[in-house]
């Protein structure tokens, strides 16, 4: 699927950059970001499948969302440029600095989901989806989709949310399971031996104060591993940061290109 809706915010066209958004978010969302930012990169970000004004999500056979998504991404990379990714998203980011570390110049993750990160027994790793898929195959998806924004979402999870974008929610909470396999059980092998090590570009991990306590369990098992790393955890945010808190999450992007 080659016909996703792109977003650009033209600036210094020696300085790529591509930036990924979040599981039932749209690239709009990057544009207060990118004006913080103003000239200092060349950002581009598009609509995953199934999102904002991108064609609906087709299965494929043998290839998952995950996959699918990557693989848009990694099709608009030429050159080394500057990768920015949230939630999902930043998993995406991550899957290609390990597959193809010569092609990143600078990594920014904002709250990574890679739930196969946890401690084995940990239970976000399975048990989230699995009250998803039970409440889906009991015809409740507005309910799955409830609990979804509840822990993920903005203020005021799907009660702040128009019903006339109900029914594309409802379709979108089937992606966070076709998801799960990479996301959960590392499917995609970012965490393989010697992956994340072999990344030698500067990578920022942000995360917000208040987001579900799992992320910064995530946060700490990449760190261990990523050979130039840094963090920061912004006060009173939580995982729908880039939204709420543009300046902060800008600012900590740009301290990441002055590294790189």
């Amino acid at each position: 699927m080659n016909d996703v809706h792109v977003r650009y915010w033209p600036g210094d066209p020696a300085r790529p950059a591509l930036a990924l958004h979040c599981m039932m978010g749209t690239s709009s969302y990057w544009r207060p970001i990118a004006d913080r930012l103003g000239s200092r990169i060349d950002l581009r970000g598009f609509d995953m499948p199934g999102h904002g004004r991108s064609p609906a999500w087709e299965a494929q056979p043998g290839v998952d969302f995950h996959t699918a998504v990557t693989r848009i991404a990694a099709g608009m990379i030429d050159r080394p440029l500057d990768l920015i990714g949230h939630s999902i998203g930043a998993t995406v980011a991550l899957r290609i600095a390990v597959g193809a570390p010569e092609a990143v110049r600078s990594l920014t993750l904002i709250e990574p989901v890679l739930f196969a990160a946890l401690p084995s027994d940990h239970p976000e790793r399975d048990a989230r989806v699995a009250l998803l898929r039970a409440l889906i195959a009991e015809g409740r998806s507005m309910d799955a989709v409830a609990g979804f924004l509840d822990r993920w979402g903005g203020a005021g999870g799907l009660p702040a949310m128009p019903k006339t974008v109900h029914p594309t929610l409802a379709r979108q909470i089937e992606l966070v399971l076709d998801s799960n396999d990479a996301l959960a059980h590392d499917t995609a092998r970012i965490l393989r031996d010697g992956g994340l090590e072999a990344i030698d570009a500067p990578v920022m991990l942000i995360a917000g104060s208040d987001s579900p306590p799992e992320m910064a369990l995530i946060v700490d098992a990449l760190a261990e591993r990523l050979a130039d790393v840094g963090r920061a955890t912004v006060p009173g945010a939580s995982h729908m940061l880039p939204l709420t808190h543009p300046a902060e999450v800008a600012g900590l992007i740009a301290a990441n290109l002055d590294r790189a």
